[in-house]
């Protein structure tokens, strides 16, 4: 019989046959429910089908890195939904809304709005600069301050305004329409490069353009999101400015354009109150029409060829190109302020990927609907072809918390258990309200003390300049509220879901 440990409480489950001798059977517990956890290797678990689960949960993660909270529930619960063929979890693993963050569920005939989220192709861009740590030490503040007049941060702030033609157009075609364009906003136009912009797509997932439906978005979607092109947005999302600071894999680098000590900038941002309308609308509507035949209320599905589901899927991809098109504002922005600041220069991107969004691809020869929802896609060279990675793999863009490192990364062929995902980041180890605690209605005093302290604070960010639109909040994207990404990166290699290329370190974030 295989060693047994215990992870949370000392109850201890016996072992299931189907798995090898050397496997240590861990458990949990989720108030009256009794879980098996069986570690396979130091970065693989699986918990095996129970109840009303249909496969069984895979888990890529190491012992350090679990969460006290419903997260290997949630992944239970995404293990029984209708059609599903997988379910993984990412070393991110945390809890969110039906399904955690930091989770792959591929579904073969439907698709589940709740594993795709609110905040639809939430993702990354990564700048390339010709600059050194030399350029730039002694103007970050200048920097961060100068894009902070162009960007509006945190939640329901306004920039870019079009007209409904034309914000109709970006929600069918993302780039490809927003190339065609004419935006009237003044400082946008004078910052943008037809050619940069060609050469962008390029370097985008999917080419920035999804098959976006108008049709499937409502008038109150359109509302929220019509005047949100060019905004940053609140919670985790920023826009860093990073060093290189380790090289990890040279030709794999410099294939990148990447070098040590170089200067990138890196932006996360999504759909905005736009994605969020479209994503809790068709949430509203799965309850509605699967409630009976789903694990709870939060996690429902529409099959995917009924009308309720292609309505879906063309609302998500119109949501995606928002997102695709709102980093490509801010990325104009951002090249427009270093150009101003430090003269004219070559600035590509390197890549840009969403971390919440479901497609149809094939695996193991068979089609199913890939839902990463704080997850990013890991393709390695033999799904890049007819692209400029096809002899690399793709670039993989992993950030960490507000004050630490992010990642580069590029896919590889032994990532095909994952589906050829990786996480999204470094995930959360409490909650947004624990680190920040909670105020009065006057505001002025706590009613639940934080978990972490001004001093512990601003201590973990004394070598960072930050920008930010609410001080008082900032604390929820503590450094100490998130897992140590370096243990989290150290999962995904030592797995074999991808291999590092670079380590980052910030310089000047500007948050919401």
């Amino acid at each position: 019989m295989p060693p047994r440990c215990p992870l949370i409480q000392n109850q201890i489950i016996g072992c299931l046959d189907r798995y090898t001798s050397n496997a240590i059977i861990l458990w949990t517990s989720f108030g009256d429910e009794i879980m098996e956890l069986v570690r396979l290797d130091e970065y693989r678990c699986v918990i095996p089908r129970h109840g009303r689960m249909l496969v069984d949960a895979k888990l890529f993660i190491s012992e350090n890195l679990f969460t006290e909270d419903t997260a290997l529930e949630q992944l239970c619960d995404a293990a029984s939904l209708f059609s599903v063929k997988h379910a993984i979890g990412m070393p991110d693993i945390h809890q969110g809304y039906g399904v955690p963050i930091g989770s792959v569920v591929a579904l073969e005939e439907a698709i589940a709005p709740a594993a795709v989220g609110y905040d639809i192709n939430c993702g990354m861009r990564l700048i390339l600069t010709p600059l050194d740590y030399s350029d730039v030490k002694d103007k970050l503040a200048l920097l961060a301050k100068t894009l902070r007049r162009f960007i509006p941060l945190g939640e329901g702030k306004h920039n870019i305004r079009l007209p409904k033609a034309k914000f109709n157009s970006i929600l069918e075609g993302g780039l490809k329409a927003y190339l065609k364009i004419n935006t009237g906003d003044a400082d946008l136009e004078d910052f943008r490069r037809e050619d940069e912009e060609r050469a962008d797509m390029e370097r985008v997932e999917d080419n920035g353009s999804m098959k976006g439906d108008v049709r499937a978005v409502s008038q109150k979607a359109y509302e929220r999101g019509h005047t949100q092109l060019g905004t940053l947005g609140g919670g985790n999302h920023f826009i860093e400015i990073q060093r290189v600071q380790k090289v990890f894999d040279q030709k794999v680098a410099q294939r990148f354009g990447l070098r040590k000590n170089q200067i990138t900038v890196m932006i996360h941002s999504g759909s905005r109150g736009f994605g969020h309308q479209v994503g809790g609308e068709y949430m509203k509507l799965a309850t509605k029409l699967n409630a009976k035949r789903s694990p709870n209320n939060y996690l429902c599905f529409l099959e995917s060829d009924t009308e309720e589901g292609r309505r879906y899927i063309g609302a998500m991809h119109a949501a995606a190109n928002f997102a695709f098109v709102n980093r490509q504002i801010m990325c104009a922005f951002v090249r427009g302020v270093l150009r101003t600041i430090f003269g004219e220069m070559e600035l590509p991107i390197l890549y840009d990927v969403p971390h919440n969004i479901a497609k149809y691809e094939v695996h193991q020869d068979r089609g199913m609907w890939v839902h990463r929802k704080g997850a990013t896609r890991a393709f390695p060279p033999s799904r890049m072809k007819q692209t400029q990675w096809s002899d690399v793999g793709q670039p993989v863009l992993i950030p960490g918390s507000m004050g630490t490192a992010s990642y580069v990364l590029v896919g590889t062929e032994e990532s095909s258990e994952s589906l050829h995902s990786v996480n999204h980041g470094a995930g959360r180890v409490m909650s947004r309200t624990a680190a920040r605690g909670r105020y009065r209605k006057s505001g002025k005093k706590r009613s639940k003390p934080a978990l972490i302290s001004d001093e512990e604070f601003w201590e973990a960010m004394k070598h960072v300049v930050l920008v930010c639109e609410d001080r008082r909040a900032i604390k929820e994207e503590a450094p100490q509220a998130y897992k140590d990404i370096d243990a989290v990166i150290e999962v995904v290699t030592g797995a074999g879901l991808a291999k590092a290329v670079a380590r980052l370190v910030p310089l000047a974030v500007l948050k919401g």
